[in-house]
């Protein structure tokens, strides 16, 4: 049965969206859409505060169905040729230093977007040498090739997220495969060591601690540089229940095991999100190489 009553620590914030108006004006100048909103992200009023923002390209409906997502599934959208630009154009008068662009799952898609993202990565660049990229991209049905687009766009960071264990993949996540979604981090470490990856998972969908300790064994076998973990938060009624409300202490046992397993940096609690304070991880390894 699904635990209805959130305990205190997931209490939000909500005096931390100053900057609302300014990032949805800017959003809306550019057509630009954030997984923020779409996904109903716990964080986005802080982010937006903060001015940052998930950017999320190639439109607003998802081609897989997901339970846990709130992302709609609808009639999938044509590609728009000028997205790249109006998003490189956002991220320079907001002046970010560091950019996350993220997708809805593209099936349809003949290279699942790949290429879409190497647009987007190459108009950064041209803007804006300086800006840190960070892609969290599908598994793109596990075609090598679009993953190579993806990854000789060289972002400083690719993420694709596990999600949660394997063991519950066929209930919440059923047109995923755990093996593929290792690989695609196993792979772009092949083509390019040079490229930070990075991944994430819910809790509190079912799982046990030593399954989630298990997952990050395998994300580290594939070279995985970075992991954040957060509570699983139900959308609506219509989504997979919560199972459990993991305390800010189990939190705290995974950041730690992540630790001794060797990830780069790892963000752990309830409100952890895979974009979360994206730029805290760089900062973290630059700040380990000039000690």
């Amino acid at each position: 049965m699904a635990i209805k009553r959130k305990p205190e620590w997931l209490r939000i914030d909500m005096s931390k969206g100053r900057s609302l108006d300014y990032v949805e004006n800017m959003l809306k100048k550019y057509s630009l859409n954030t997984v923020c909103e779409e996904a109903n992200c716990p964080n986005r009023m802080e982010c937006y505060s903060r001015k940052t923002a998930t950017f999320m390209i190639l439109g607003k409906e998802c081609s897989r169905n997901c339970r846990f997502c709130n992302v709609s599934h609808g009639t999938l959208e044509e590609v728009d040729p000028k997205e790249p630009e109006n998003l490189a154009s956002a991220a320079v008068e907001m002046g970010l230093k560091h950019v996350v662009v993220t997708t809805v799952t593209r099936d349809d898609l003949s290279d699942g977007g790949a290429g879409h993202f190497a647009k987007v990565v190459n108009a950064i660049r041209v803007k804006d040498s300086n800006i840190t990229i960070e892609l969290l991209i599908s598994d793109l049905q596990g075609q090598k090739e679009a993953l190579k687009t993806v990854v000789d766009s060289k972002p400083e960071i690719i993420n694709h997220n596990v999600e949660t264990v394997p063991r519950l993949y066929k209930e919440i996540r059923p047109m995923a495969i755990y093996e593929r979604s290792l690989d695609v981090l196993r792979q772009v470490k092949e083509m390019d060591d040079t490229i930070l990856t990075k991944s994430g998972m819910m809790v509190g969908l079912g799982e046990k601690e030593e399954e989630v300790i298990e997952v990050m064994k395998d994300l580290r076998d594939v070279g995985c540089d970075f992991l954040t973990l957060g509570q699983y938060l139900r959308p609506s009624e219509k989504h997979y229940p919560v199972m459990e409300y993991v305390s800010p202490e189990t939190f705290e046992r995974y950041r730690i095991k992540a630790e001794e397993l060797g990830f780069k940096f790892t963000a752990s609690g309830p409100f952890v999100r895979s974009s979360y304070k994206a730029a805290d991880a760089l900062d973290a390894i630059k700040a380990k190489n000039e000690a």
